[in-house]
């Protein structure tokens, strides 16, 4: 049973040269290498310069004339343009691949998240900087512990999720949202933020303390241009948010608590969370979060497609559907 042909290796090149200087024919080149004479014939034919064979030169030769047959036609100068564009924005290589079939900007062909992850570590070995630009995964996860004095969950008139209408986890409306508080490090500032649960469109504020006045006075801040999409608020079990009744007031929207450490009650908004660490790295204070920086995370995230939204933006869905108030 003949074994598939392996490509000469650049030890084999020296050898050759060798036996080819002490005059040795290429059949015997051939059996001193365990390869037919026709391939050593072929490499001296191919890989022979103007100096004669050298193998260095050869295996250079060789390796560049390799890399060029085998190089994807579907990786052409406006396809990897396109992945520059796109990961200097922060999308994600799964986010690129699913925009490339629908993008009416994109004149190139389609390639696969997998095929752009090649290119990105390509980059990398080659000394590039494309792999800084992808989001940080995989880190180990900060828990929350409590001591005896646990006083979350004790917020006046409380309405437990299981009391939400059951049209909110169908998600087949707009206006059913999810807050939650981004802390800065040392407790230096927070960020405030609201995601609705269809379009994954995020709104994000920012208060120095985590006081429920504040907390309060910033989520309506955010909310009111929002106000005829204003279903229900799902929090988690800070007291930051005992001001969920005048929020309730407010909108005439019904307002609800996860159950105590049941993050995933609350999944959408702890992923966005996530997304937003991208801009706000925990070891970062919040004291002096600017307006503008806050404006373009909120840009950054909302013109992103979204795998769970068949590559559209959020703001898509949402300004589609929506029409703020006045």
């Amino acid at each position: 049973m003949s074994k598939s042909y392996q490509q000469l290796t650049e030890e084999e090149r020296i050898e050759i040269y060798a036996m080819k200087q002490a005059g040795k024919s290429l059949p015997k080149i051939a059996k001193a290498l365990g390869r037919s004479t026709s391939t050593i014939s072929r490499e001296l034919n191919r890989n022979t310069g103007q100096r004669g064979y050298r193998p260095k030169q050869a295996h250079r030769l060789a390796t560049e004339r390799r890399e060029s047959t085998q190089r994807p036609s579907k990786m052409t100068n406006t396809t990897i343009g396109y992945i520059h564009d796109k990961l200097a924005i922060e999308w994600s290589p799964e986010e690129i691949s699913g925009t490339m079939k629908n993008d009416p900007d994109y004149t190139g062909i389609p390639v696969s998240h997998e095929r752009i992850y090649q290119y990105i570590w390509k980059d990398k070995r080659d000394g590039g900087t494309l792999y800084k630009q992808l989001r940080i995964g995989n880190k180990e996860k900060y828990r929350k512990r409590y001591g005896t004095n646990d006083y979350r969950g004790k917020i006046p008139n409380r309405k437990d999720i299981d009391e939400r209408p059951s049209i909110v986890e169908e998600k087949t409306r707009i206006g059913d949202w999810e807050a939650d508080l981004v802390v800065g490090a040392g407790s230096s500032g927070y960020l405030v933020t609201l995601v609705d649960r269809v379009s994954k469109l995020t709104l994000i504020g920012h208060v120095r303390y985590k006081t429920s006045a504040l907390v309060t006075e910033e989520i309506l801040r955010l909310m009111r241009p929002h106000k005829n999409y204003v279903h229900t608020v799902t929090f988690d079990n800070g007291r930051e948010f005992s001001g969920h009744e005048m929020i309730s007031s407010e909108f005439n929207c019904g307002c609800y608590f996860a159950k105590p450490y049941h993050s995933w009650e609350r999944g959408l908004n702890e992923n966005t969370n996530g997304l937003i660490r991208q801009y706000f790295p925990k070891k970062e204070p919040f004291i002096n979060v600017t307006s503008s920086r806050i404006q373009l995370v909120m840009d950054r995230l909302n013109s992103r497609p979204r795998k769970l939204l068949d590559y559209v933006t959020p703001a898509k869905i949402y300004y589609g559907i929506t029409k703020l108030a006045a």
